[in-house]
């Protein structure tokens, strides 16, 4: 039979950050909330570059196995950091899933007679800790945790807000940092597809030269020509594949950036109507019958 039925609600659907986040599965040093892991992320590109080029094999000889095999080294450093930014892309997508999973916990009782004050703090604290092992490393629970315990230092309950409006803006400024290493590869495969099309075009240019200077004849000049011609065509080629590259990516990051930015909009609702709407401006009466400590009755999973 299964143990899972004689299981607590909450105790099943405790959040393990050492266990469930990805880099920790993958044995790597985990990047809080959504940052990264860079070590990782540019083994996984390695590995998708490989992919790329083992995927080729069965293609070669065609003018796609051309561009990305016998156009220099451009073209393998455009395969690279593309990987590295899918690879970045990647797992901030599987990170944000894991920290969405921190909105349906609820950690603040939803007894409407409940009272958040000094005096139920380290029950809410305790509550926390109770159903994640790493709460500093959520969005939601950090935000949380950080507002509780200036309230319990400061015991005005008139500062909640404020605080908790304040590591909002912390966290979408971090959310903004994360995205600073993809932003710069999105910047950098478009420049370096131009990078080799201006190669292409001086070796293609110096060829012409060299033509005129040997060529007697009109038919050898012409096939030359010919040559020379080809190889301006097949110069533009590494910014074709740049641009396409970088437009797959940076789309990519649009859709993920939204949805990110989403998360943070429903981490602050999440904070208005669980913690903001306890708040009540009461003295600290620790005799208080009835402001006791809360009860795991009180809880409801959202």
């Amino acid at each position: 039979m299964d143990g899972s039925a004689n299981t607590p609600p909450d105790v099943q659907r405790r959040l393990s950050w050492l266990r469930q986040d990805i880099e920790q599965r993958l044995l790597f040093r985990g990047g809080r909330a959504t940052n990264v892991n860079n070590v990782l992320s540019a083994i996984l590109g390695l590995l998708l570059t490989v992919a790329f080029y083992a995927a080729l094999l069965p293609v070669d000889g065609t003018w796609f196995s051309a561009v990305f095999t016998e156009r220099g080294y451009i073209p393998y450093c455009i395969v690279f950091l593309t990987g590295c930014s899918l690879s970045i892309l990647f797992l901030k997508w599987r990170k944000l899933a894991l920290q969405r999973r921190s909105l349906e916990l609820m950690v603040v009782p939803s007894n409407p007679d409940f009272i958040l004050s000094p005096a139920t703090v380290d029950s809410v604290v305790e509550r926390i800790h109770d159903v994640v092992d790493e709460p500093r490393q959520f969005v939601l629970l950090n935000r949380i945790e950080t507002a509780l315990s200036n309230l319990k230092n400061l015991g005005q309950v008139t500062e909640v807000g404020e605080i908790l409006h304040s590591q909002a803006e912390l966290d979408e400024s971090a959310m903004e940092t994360s995205y600073l290493t993809v932003t710069g590869f999105v910047w950098a495969v478009p420049v370096l597809g131009f990078i080799g099309t201006v190669l292409g075009l001086s070796a293609a240019i110096g060829g012409f030269g060299t033509v005129l200077q040997t060529s007697q004849e009109m038919e050898g000049l012409k096939s030359a020509l010919q040559s020379v011609t080809g190889g301006l065509a097949t110069a533009f080629e590494t910014t074709l594949a740049g641009l396409v590259a970088a437009l797959v990516v940076q789309l990519l990051v649009t859709f993920l950036k939204k949805s990110e930015l989403e998360f943070l909009d429903a981490c602050t609702d999440y904070c208005s109507r669980h913690v903001v709407n306890k708040l009540r401006l009461l003295p600290f009466q620790p005799e208080d019958k009835s402001r006791e400590e809360p009860r795991a009755s009180q809880y409801v999973e959202g």
